[in-house]
């Protein structure tokens, strides 16, 4: 096993992504209570894969609501952007130990490389990540409103993608939500719907692309089988049908991927 992802959990109820090489893991994200992540762990990947650190892509709950439990917890350094560590909850408690990182400035953990990038969200200082190791590349971009230059530019290349599939318009815009809460959905710090996320991965496409996990989708304005329609023109294309795709779920996540 030389590069390995799994989203553990994926959603609005909370999102965790476990990333690591033989000698090196971290966590992306932990939305879930401290007892939770360590269940997903456990589960999902094994005793072997405790992680060295955990990122941290911004402050709202279902990204950071166990981040401070599972730092304590585990012992973990967390590596967030300065706005993030100054509007991160007081819940949260304390971390182990902080280390800010800058958008487009690299951080290297063990033998991974990690570098940050700008995202459009309504949070102090949001990010993506691209994270390499062993000549492989994996952006993780969710919880954005639009698709910026500099947001292709840092995913272009990269042999694997987790990218934001939150909505389908339809169902957002006759839906439940009341009218502040679907513009917000739909507004440039929001979230992507399917049709935008599958414009960006259409602009990301290359030979050497081996995997596509779609995640944070809505439980109540998107459906997996949505997702799927959007993609199945794709899985019909010669040059595609060597992509891995998968649609990570709130409790279930998706499957772990080699690279």
């Amino acid at each position: 096993m030389s590069f390995f992802f799994r989203v553990l959990a994926s959603g609005s109820k909370g999102n965790l992504i476990l990333v690591g090489t033989g000698s090196t893991r971290v966590l992306v994200d932990a939305g879930l209570s401290g007892r939770r992540v360590c269940a997903c762990l456990q589960d999902g990947a094994g005793p072997q894969w405790r992680p060295d650190a955990l990122l941290l892509s911004h402050e709202h709950g279902d990204h950071a609501k166990g981040v401070g439990v599972v730092s304590r917890m585990l012992g973990l350094p967390v590596l967030m952007t300065r706005g993030t560590h100054e509007q991160l909850p007081a819940s949260v408690g304390r971390l182990t130990a902080v280390q800010l990182i800058a958008p487009d400035a690299a951080e290297t953990v063990g033998d991974l490389r990690v570098t940050p990038f700008r995202v459009s969200h309504d949070a102090a200082e949001p990010v993506g990540f691209v994270i390499e190791a062993e000549g492989c590349r994996l952006g993780i971009c969710t919880d954005l409103g639009v698709v910026t230059p500099a947001v292709r530019q840092h995913l272009a290349g990269c042999h694997a993608l987790v990218l934001e599939a939150n909505h389908d318009v339809e169902r957002l815009v006759h839906g439940p939500y009341p009218r502040w809460l679907v513009e917000r959905i739909r507004g440039p710090f929001g979230h992507l719907c399917n049709a935008a996320s599958l414009d960006l991965l259409l602009s990301l496409y290359h030979t050497d692309l081996q995997a596509v996990v779609f995640a944070h989708l809505s439980e109540i304005n998107n459906r997996p089988g949505l997702v799927s329609a959007c993609v199945q023109p794709l899985r019909d294309q010669a040059e595609w049908r060597c992509v891995r795709f998968e649609i990570a779920g709130q409790d279930a996540g998706a499957p772990g991927i080699d690279l």
